[in-house]
């Protein structure tokens, strides 16, 4: 059942992708950040009460606790990344850097919750590596030209949300994922919202285009189905698993990107991304 939840999440965070690039072409990425995050925080919530898990917290231990506090502040520092790299870059272009995170993961998976690595999984790890380079190693569009400070957002993303997969699974352990995920946000909620302060962006909240609003809250509402789907699969399955069929979202991200922003794959990058998705899909054999 935990793979059904898996590809669930990588259905949503695909769709999520789309969404949050449509919500930040006028708006400040910082305070897009903080806007999907309430929406979140609010759906999280709501399955916390629908699931009756809320009685769960007084019996959370402290060791638990520190690693959903850990899990949140790297989830709010990848989320914070990623859509500033959404802003100055193209979608096809800095998904793929974003979910080679799944590189990392599996490393870490191996090293820190001794999960077993095959021969193939490594050489599963070596084609997502490969798919990569080749879907991003490609003449800059006019998109990005003049931003390319985009890769290293980009890459600030992938560490920190490889991070995020490792903490949430060993915080996950000992509750209910719901109120996990809830708790989770709380933490990229007051994160986020330190960092608009910080940037003295605060006040752009209230010139935010209405259409842009929809989309961000849209965003929201996929984020939290794709969050809770994940960290139910993570609680229930191997991380070394579960991470690359969320990894899948570039399918759906790709797709969306070239019907609705136009964004083409040229051939190299083309052969790359289907080199980065068969070896996501063979890590699943």
């Amino acid at each position: 059942m935990w793979v059904l939840y898996a590809f669930g999440s990588a259905l949503f965070a695909g769709i999520t992708s789309i969404l949050a690039k449509c919500g930040i072409k006028k708006t400040d990425s910082h305070v897009a950040t903080v806007l999907r995050t309430i929406v979140v925080l609010i759906f999280s919530w709501l399955m916390v009460f629908i699931v009756h898990s809320q009685n769960q917290i007084s019996t959370i231990s402290i060791n638990t606790w520190i690693f959903l506090i850990l899990s949140g502040f790297a989830t709010g520092s990848s989320w914070l990344c990623y859509f500033k790299a959404l802003q100055l870059g193209d979608v096809n272009k800095v998904v793929p850097i974003d979910k080679s995170s799944i590189i990392l993961t599996i490393v870490l998976a191996f090293i820190f919750l001794k999960e077993d690595m095959t021969l193939l999984k490594w050489m599963c790890v070596i084609l997502i590596g490969a798919g990569t380079y080749l879907m991003i190693d490609q003449k800059e569009s006019s998109t990005t030209t003049h931003h390319k400070s985009w890769l290293i957002y980009a890459l600030l993303s992938a560490v920190f949300a490889s991070l995020t997969s490792l903490l949430g699974k060993v915080g996950m352990q000992n509750i209910d994922s719901n109120l996990g995920t809830a708790i989770r946000t709380v933490v990229v909620l007051i994160m986020s919202w330190v960092v608009v302060f910080v940037v003295g962006k605060q006040h752009a909240i209230k010139e935010i285009d209405r259409h842009e609003l929809l989309f961000i809250c849209l965003s929201g509402i996929a984020t939290g189905l794709s969050w809770l789907c994940y960290y139910k699969a993570l609680q229930e399955g191997l991380a070394s698993i579960v991470v690359p069929i969320d990894k899948l979202s570039i399918v759906v991200t790709i797709i969306f990107s070239y019907v609705v922003f136009h964004e083409k794959l040229n051939k190299k990058s083309l052969i790359g991304f289907l080199i980065l998705v068969g070896g996501t899909l063979l890590m699943l054999l």
